[in-house]
């Protein structure tokens, strides 16, 4: 009888095919790590960016530069680590 859990896409799937549908939700998982990271960073770095914004003179700002860097970057790996992970995984 066939897993009910297993979507029926993924009940066919030869050994390689199974294998890339793994690597590509392990490289999903470690995108949604670094995104999460970055968004603490960006986080983190904020409290600078407030003085940097307020202080520094002209337009010269690095740190909010940074802090929009990082915030962007971690939007975007979540976003593609969302969708590189999609389906259930091989252990729950």
């Amino acid at each position: 009888m066939a897993n009910a859990l297993i979507p029926v896409e993924e009940q066919n799937l030869t050994p390689q095919q199974v294998e890339a549908l793994d690597k590509r939700r392990h490289k999903g998982q470690l995108f949604l790590i670094i995104g999460v990271q970055l968004l603490i960073v960006a986080t983190l770095v904020s409290l600078w960016a407030g003085q940097d914004l307020t202080y520094s003179p002209g337009f010269a700002h690095p740190m909010s530069a940074l802090m929009f860097l990082a915030g962007i970057g971690g939007i975007s790996f979540i976003i593609s680590g969302i969708g590189l992970r999609r389906g259930n995984p091989e252990f729950f």
